[in-house]
């Protein structure tokens, strides 16, 4: 049997050091959001380039994403995400000092190739380091971290930038994730390296890629990483627009405060992966699904406590099914787990940019009702995906129960 094993300092160490390893990185990417209009300001530049210190990131990300899962093959997948989440605060506390819109765009764009060195590792990390059975319940703690890191990075900033500037708030959430960088680089257990890594090619690492794209398996789960990345960044995007008109009028502070309910993300990636150990992947995977369809539905009643329960309910939907998926994808990947890792994350922020553009026509011409109809017909395909291609949880299963037979 082979891994780290439940029970162990190490498997409690690696717990929470993917926890670190999933909110650092969301934390320094989102910091930007809530100061946009800031920026916008202090440097005269129109909302939509402002926005762009945001845009940069995720859009270096996606495509670096690719490189960083062939060079984890070479030095390590631990050192290869130390030295990303060093490098990325770093340029979190540089950007700080920006004198101009320029160089603060630079560091942005920075921070997007350096982060890159997290996500896919830290996915093909648990693929390789846990069993089976544990990796829906370890991805659990990584989607957690990461979705406290997103909401934490954009209530801090709010705060931090309300009681001194954002400048300040930038530098002191830059040295925060800078100490949480070392920590996780003493908590994390270190996996066994092949001693050929270092003299593979990239002709060698274009195959693998060229492996996992053949793998219809690991396409349809890219697929539902597009969809549903794709719906949940719909949904976040236009009813702050929703919810500062009539008959709502809410503040931008409040609005800003809905951010709360990714706690319920935090609660529901654990939670549900351990669910799935018990009763399935795929079962949960599509309970999931069915979960977040219903908070997008639950959003079109037009009560605000109903529209908040609604993004509540989704986001616990969201999550729980991003975690599974994530952890089918190392699971199908027998080999070669990082290039797979990396090339659903391509996917799934390739969701965010193109699918969270084109809710933007929905809202203009059909406003809210046409956002939810987009993002129901987003997700009943994932489901409907899903069923179609019927993965064998039968299987897994057997696996799980050779597991505990052979741990007694």
């Amino acid at each position: 049997m082979s891994g780290i094993q439940p029970g162990t300092s190490s498997y409690k160490q690696a717990k929470f050091a993917l926890f670190i390893a999933g909110l650092v990185p969301f934390m320094l990417i989102y910091t930007v959001q809530p100061t946009l209009p800031l920026f916008a300001d202090e440097f005269n530049v129109s909302a939509p380039v402002a926005s762009l210190t945001l845009s940069f990131t995720t859009g270096l990300l996606a495509v670096t994403l690719l490189v960083a899962g062939s060079f984890s093959e070479k030095i390590g997948m631990k050192k290869m995400m130390v030295l990303s989440m060093i490098m990325t605060s770093i340029f979190a506390v540089l950007s700080s000092f920006s004198p101009n819109f320029i160089t603060l765009l630079l560091f942005r764009t920075f921070l997007g190739v350096v982060v890159a060195g997290v996500p896919s590792i830290a996915m093909a990390y648990i693929g390789k380091t846990f069993h089976p059975l544990h990796t829906a319940m370890i991805m659990g703690f990584y989607i957690s971290g990461s979705s406290i890191g997103g909401m934490s990075g954009r209530l801090l900033t709010g705060l931090l930038t309300d009681l001194f500037t954002w400048r300040t708030a930038f530098a002191i959430i830059g040295i925060v994730t800078l100490l949480l960088s070392f920590l996780f680089w003493y908590t994390l257990p270190t996996t066994k390296k092949q001693s050929d890594q270092a003299s593979l090619s990239w002709s060698t690492i274009l195959k693998w890629y060229q492996n996992h794209i053949t793998n219809r398996q690991l396409n349809y789960l890219f697929l539902l990483g597009f969809l549903l990345m794709g719906s949940f960044v719909s949904m976040y995007n236009y009813i702050g627009f929703l919810l500062v008109k009539p008959p709502y009028n809410l503040s931008q502070a409040f609005i800003g405060f809905i951010f709360i309910v990714y706690l319920c993300g935090t609660f529901s990636s654990i939670y549900m992966g351990k669910k799935a150990s018990q009763y399935g992947k795929t079962v949960i995977l599509k309970l999931s699904f069915v979960i977040t369809i219903a908070g997008v539905l639950i959003s079109l009643i037009p009560v605000l406590v109903f529209k908040i329960a609604g993004l509540a309910i989704f986001t616990f939907g969201f999550f729980a099914s991003h975690s599974i998926v994530s952890s089918l994808v190392t699971e199908r990947a027998h080999e070669n787990k990082a290039q797979a890792s990396s090339l659903y994350l391509l996917f799934y922020y390739l969701g965010s940019s193109v699918v969270g553009s084109i809710g933007g026509y929905f809202w203009e011409h059909l406003h809210w009702p046409g956002v939810i109809g987009f993002n129901f017909c987003l997700l009943l395909g994932g489901l409907i995906l899903l069923s179609l291609r019927g993965y064998k949880t039968a299987e897994v299963g057997y696996h799980e129960r050779d597991y505990l037979n052979s741990s007694k």
